[in-house]
């Protein structure tokens, strides 16, 4: 989280804009709360240049909700999707699909341990399918989609949970874009789905109410109590790229993290970075110590230089290092410096 959204955010804890209360305590339906809904949204919506006939929805239940609200939604008549398996998080979306239709895994980049992006000639889309989904950010593996997938008429859909505003995106590309706010967005609770007006209402009938994008859509997020809090703070993170200058201008400074981290990664022989530079994460940068019985003396020192959460994902060992939006440039360096002086004394 941005520092000066936690400071905004307790200096507003216990009385909101002089209501006499906290944001925890308002009714979702008071015309406090339904305030600070309106404006996070026109905000989101100006961020994404998100067009007028797209639904913007505030959920709750994670990404993970959306992997089966996907095929609930979007299937109509048809029995199957194509996906591209790149990684933990599109595993998990291709086993929730495969309970409600057919599943054709049209391109996979496992026989390289996802370390890459299959390139799009090379995807066997099936053009009777109801959607093609995507893991536009694969958070464990480091893997980052730099280009959008033209997949014709067919609906795209992407799992954009840990790079969603973290650079510019052309909404109208895609029929459904999702992710879990606890990145780039805000705390854990709140989920956005970003979803096309033409593909809402095709549930079929006996649809759980909560499951169904229309339920939302007709209600503006507000059919059961939303993430209220969450909201709230998302808000403010939305205001605090605003006066950043907007997803142009996050990126770049993005760009610039992540190229300090990796020039160093490629310039020396002590640690690896297993991802194709073409396919590699902004947000998310895995690496290994080439010497793996140095992996807990590293973890240990880095954090006691105030580095921390450096372990790599169980499934994939090693290092990771997330440099998310809030992550000042000047963390970056700290790391890189560390990182050198742990070379020098035990390379």
């Amino acid at each position: 989280m941005p520092e000066e959204v936690l400071e905004q955010a307790r200096d507003e804890m216990l009385d909101w804009h002089g209501a006499g209360m906290s944001v925890m305590e308002m009714s979702h339906r008071g015309k406090e709360f339904m305030s600070i809904a309106a404006m996070a949204e026109a905000d989101l919506r100006e961020l994404l240049a998100i067009p007028a006939h797209y639904k913007v929805l505030f959920l709750q239940g994670g990404a993970t909700s959306q992997f089966s609200m996907v095929p609930q939604n979007l299937l109509g008549e048809k029995e199957s999707a194509d996906y591209i398996y790149t990684g933990q998080w599109s595993k998990k979306a291709i086993a929730e699909a495969g309970k409600f239709c057919r599943v054709n895994v049209a391109a996979s980049s496992e026989d390289r341990k996802f370390t890459y992006v299959p390139q799009r000639e090379s995807w066997r889309l099936d053009p009777a399918a109801a959607y093609v989904h995507v893991t536009s950010n694969e958070t464990i593996g480091g893997v980052e989609y730099q280009w959008t997938p033209d997949v014709g008429e067919v609906p795209l859909v992407a799992d954009m949970s840990s790079h969603l505003l973290s650079r510019p995106v052309d909404i109208e590309q895609y029929g459904v874009i999702y992710a879990g706010a606890q990145k780039n967005v805000g705390p854990a609770g709140l989920t956005i789905v970003i979803i096309r007006e033409d593909l809402i209402g095709r549930a079929p009938p006996g649809t759980a109410a909560m499951a169904d994008y229309k339920t939302h859509a007709d209600s503006d997020s507000m059919y059961n109590t939303p993430p209220t809090y969450a909201i709230y703070v998302a808000g403010l993170v939305f205001q605090w790229l605003k006066r950043l200058g907007g997803l142009g201008a996050i990126e770049k400074i993005n760009i610039a993290k992540a190229k300090l981290l990796y020039e160093y990664l490629d310039s020396t022989g002590f640690y690896d970075c297993p991802v194709a530079v073409a396919d590699r994460s902004r947000m998310n940068v895995p690496f290994r110590i080439k010497d793996d019985t140095l992996d807990a003396e590293f973890l240990a020192q880095s954090k006691q230089q105030g580095l921390v959460q450096l372990k790599g994902h169980r499934s994939v060992g090693g290092m990771r290092a997330s440099i998310y939006n809030a992550m000042p440039i000047e963390g970056v360096r700290t790391l890189v410096e560390f990182m050198r002086e742990f070379e020098r004394s035990h390379g």
